[in-house]
């Protein structure tokens, strides 16, 4: 895979890292990442995976950007209120890097059409709010063998983590990895979203570029990805922790 001129002074501060150089960059320019949702993680996310020359990028999102988007999700500007996410998300996109193929997908995801969205591509991204979402999300990535990095914030604080369950699915337990049911086994009866209890814009930031470094390390083989790993940050006392994750042998997901 032959780089053009400007693709290599686009690039030049990856190319001089040990750990990407041009064999990474050319396995960023070949990949696939899905996100699944547009919203304040998804933002951020997409916005560092285009500039770090992602080849394709999927992004789901069923919603159009509300004026209440605008103090977290910064991809959107105040003339795209009412455009769906997905369309100007792509055109946003495209301004920023032409060299990757955006792909807006403007629909919800479900358990219906999940494996359908999902097996296209190399690497997932979740940063939807919604727990019945994820659970889809989650599902997919083990029934299609795909790893999947998500995140979640609210109110100061946030958490990343990679589930790669479904590239070690069937082993036995002491050879498994956990998958994100693993982490959250069931719907928590007091599930809060960041409409209900508020989020302070700049986190989805911090949480978003964590999710979208999470991917290019994985994706260029740098360092030690968030794999069976959770990643804690509180912002208010801007102190960060990393605890680690097991299979579960009763996962309603993985288990089996």
């Amino acid at each position: 895979m032959v780089f053009s001129e400007s693709e290599v002074e686009r690039y030049a501060r990856h190319l001089v890292l040990r750990e990407i150089g041009g064999p990474g960059q050319q396995k960023l320019k070949a990949a696939k990442v899905l996100i699944v949702g547009a919203g304040g993680l998804g933002a951020p996310a997409a916005l560092y995976l285009a500039a770090a020359g992602v080849g394709r990028i999927g992004i789901v999102d069923p919603d159009t950007v509300a004026l209440s988007n605008l103090q977290r999700q910064v991809l959107y500007a105040t003339a795209d209120i009412g455009r769906p996410k997905t369309q100007a998300a792509a055109e946003h996109l495209a301004a920023l890097n032409a060299d990757i193929r955006i792909v807006p997908l403007a629909a919800a995801l479900s358990e219906a059409n999940a494996g359908e969205l999902v097996a296209p591509y190399d690497l997932i991204l979740d940063g939807t709010d919604d727990f019945s979402t994820r659970f889809a999300v989650n599902a997919a990535c083990l029934s299609e063998g795909k790893p999947l990095i998500s995140g979640a914030i609210g109110r100061w604080s946030g958490q990343v983590s990679l589930f790669a369950a479904g590239l070690t699915r069937g082993k036995p337990l002491a050879q498994r990895l956990p998958c994100y049911r693993c982490l959250v086994p069931n719907i928590p009866p007091d599930a809060e979203t960041c409409a209900m209890v508020g989020v302070v814009g700049a986190l989805a930031g911090v949480i978003g570029s964590m999710m979208a470094l999470e991917a290019v390390k994985w994706i260029t083989g740098a360092g030690q990805p968030l794999e069976g790993r959770l990643w804690l940050y509180d912002a208010l006392d801007g102190e960060s922790r990393t605890v680690r994750l097991s299979a579960d042998p009763e996962c309603l997901a993985c288990a089996s």
